[in-house]
């Protein structure tokens, strides 16, 4: 990475690259832990090494409050970019946290579309399970806009996204779109959460409070207090070590056990 970065010299980096798939996620953590969040801090040190002026990190809803090692991974990233903001004042950190982007890969919109092609059974994990939806232009104006905005290193920005959708709505009326009646023509069936999964996301932690920015339907997600670079670092570092050691199952713990700790009791720099 450092050789691509000081070969090219960027000016701006968007940084996307992430498993997000909470099932795999959560069978293969040391993959998680290794391209989530490990490879984000050596893109985003070796990006501010190279002069970068904008470093543009894509997050997701499921890094609020996470309770799989898919969105503890994610977490770790934001923090680690936050991290990078302070320690790297020449380069501005960005993140953008996302909600479920519509008919992107693996998203519900093509499972279901193809469930109901063969018929049915379309399958629903829980029927109050509800999501964040964004459509891919509304992503592709959330990254970019949000890399333009005159704001502080570290800042997390997310669109503001109506309400969240009930999926089960959103089965039944993909099959009426589709010219069938649901529970008749195409059955609803219900499989259960998977590991981890909440049933409502939700787009800012309990620490963080929404501030308008000067672009539309985009705001800001405010901490009054920031991070610690030596925590985020030293988090990193046992992460690192498990990841070493191929300790899958201390490392699906633990990086859940990070996640918490931040929330709940990490030092903060005051």
């Amino acid at each position: 990475m450092l050789e691509v970065m000081q070969r090219f010299k960027p000016d701006v980096v968007f940084h996307a690259a992430a498993y997000k798939h909470v099932s795999l996620m959560e069978a293969n953590p040391l993959e998680a832990v290794r391209n989530n969040a490990i490879a984000t801090r050596v893109t985003a040190e070796t990006a501010a090494v190279a002069g970068a002026e904008r470093f543009v990190l894509i997050s997701t809803d499921k890094a609020v409050n996470p309770r799989t090692v898919m969105g503890a991974s994610k977490a770790m990233a934001e923090w680690i970019v936050e991290a990078a903001g302070q320690r790297h004042p020449r380069t501005r950190f960005i993140i953008v946290r996302f909600g479920n982007v519509l008919a992107s890969s693996g998203s519900v919109v093509p499972i279901f579309r193809g469930q109901i092609e063969k018929g049915g059974p379309v399958t629903v994990t829980h029927p109050e399970m509800s999501r964040y939806f964004m459509t891919i232009h509304e992503a592709v104006q959330l990254v970019i806009q949000s890399g333009d905005l005159q704001s502080s290193s570290g800042d997390v920005f997310v669109l503001e996204m109506g309400e969240p959708v009930r999926i089960l709505d959103l089965a039944r009326n993909m099959v009426t779109l589709a010219g069938y009646e649901p529970d008749v023509d195409v059955a609803i069936e219900f499989i259960g959460p998977r590991p981890g999964e909440k049933l409502h996301e939700e787009l800012l932690n309990v620490d963080e409070r929404s501030q308008p920015t000067t672009a539309d339907r985009i705001v800001c997600a405010v901490r009054d207090r920031p991070l610690d670079p030596g925590w985020v670092e030293s988090s990193v570092e046992r992460l690192e070590a498990l990841v070493a050691a191929s300790d899958e199952a201390g490392l699906a713990e633990r990086v859940v056990e990070v996640a918490a700790e931040r929330m709940d009791e990490a030092p903060i720099d005051v």
